[in-house]
C-alpha cells in the first residue's frame, strides 16, 4: 500500500510541475533565455502560441537572434515560490539571459514589500552572476491598495535592480493595465490583444542584453 501511495504522490508532483523545454548545452555560451514568472508570463487564459513569451521566441527567430526561449513560469507564483525553484531552473537550462517577472501575486495578497524585495534580491543574486544577464520586470499595484503601499511596492523593483545592477522594465503592464479591450474579464490578466504590447515592453529592456545577431 505504501508503495502505491508513493507512486501516486510522484504522479501528482509531476503533473503540477511547470512545463518547460530543457535546454541543450550549458555554461557561458548558452543561447537560452529563461522566462521565470507567474501567470502573466505563463499565458493564463490564452492559447500558448498567443502569449508574449511565444511572441518573443518568434521575434527572436524572425530577427536572426540565435536564442531558444524556455518558459518556466507558473500561474499563482509568488516571490517566495520563485526563490524555492529558481536554482533548479538555472541548473537545468543554463540560460545566458534571465527575464525575472515575479511580485504581482505578492502585491495582490498584500504581502510586506520588504519580503518581496528580499526574495527578489535573493533571486537576482542567483540569476545575475556573470556572464549571465538579467532583466527584471517591474510591477505596480492598483491605487485601491493605498498610496503608502503602492509607492513602496513600485519602488522596490528599481531599488533591487539598482543594487544588483541589472536591467529593468519599470512597469511590465505599461499601456495594458486598466485599458479596456486589453484585459481579460477578470480585470487582471492581459488578453490576446494585450500580448504584443507586453512584448514591446519587454523588448525595450531585453534588446540591449542581446549580443550581435547569431552571436
Amino acid at each position: 500500500m505504501s508503495r502505491v501511495i508513493a507512486i501516486l504522490l510522484g504522479l501528482v508532483v509531476t503533473a503540477l510541475a511547470p512545463t518547460a523545454t530543457p535546454a541543450r548545452g550549458c555554461c557561458a555560451d548558452s543561447k537560452v533565455i529563461l522566462v521565470f514568472g507567474d501567470s502573466l508570463s505563463a499565458g493564463y487564459g490564452l492559447p500558448v502560441e498567443r502569449g508574449w513569451v511565444k511572441l518573443l521566441a518568434d521575434r527572436l527567430q524572425r530577427e536572426g537572434y540565435g536564442f531558444q526561449v524556455v518558459n518556466a513560469s507558473v500561474s499563482g507564483e509568488t516571490t517566495t515560490g520563485g526563490v524555492a525553484r529558481l536554482r533548479r531552473a538555472l541548473d537545468t537550462h543554463h540560460p545566458a539571459i534571465v527575464i525575472l517577472e515575479l511580485g504581482a501575486n505578492d502585491g495582490l495578497r498584500g504581502l510586506p514589500p520588504e519580503t518581496t524585495r528580499t526574495n527578489l534580491e535573493t533571486m537576482l543574486a542567483l540569476s545575475a552572476s556573470p556572464p549571465r544577464r538579467t532583466l527584471l520586470l517591474g510591477m505596480r499595484m492598483p491605487p485601491n491598495y493605498g498610496e503608502r503601499y503602492t509607492s513602496k511596492f513600485a519602488a522596490l523593483f528599481a531599488e533591487a535592480a539598482r543594487h544588483y545592477q541589472v536591467a529593468l522594465v519599470p512597469f511590465f503592464l505599461d499601456g495594458v493595465a486598466g485599458v479596456p479591450g486589453l484585459i481579460q474579464a477578470d480585470g487582471l490578466h492581459p488578453n490576446e490583444q494585450g500580448q504584443p504590447r507586453l512584448l514591446d515592453n519587454v523588448w525595450a529592456g531585453l534588446r540591449p542584453l542581446l549580443r550581435s545577431k547569431g552571436g
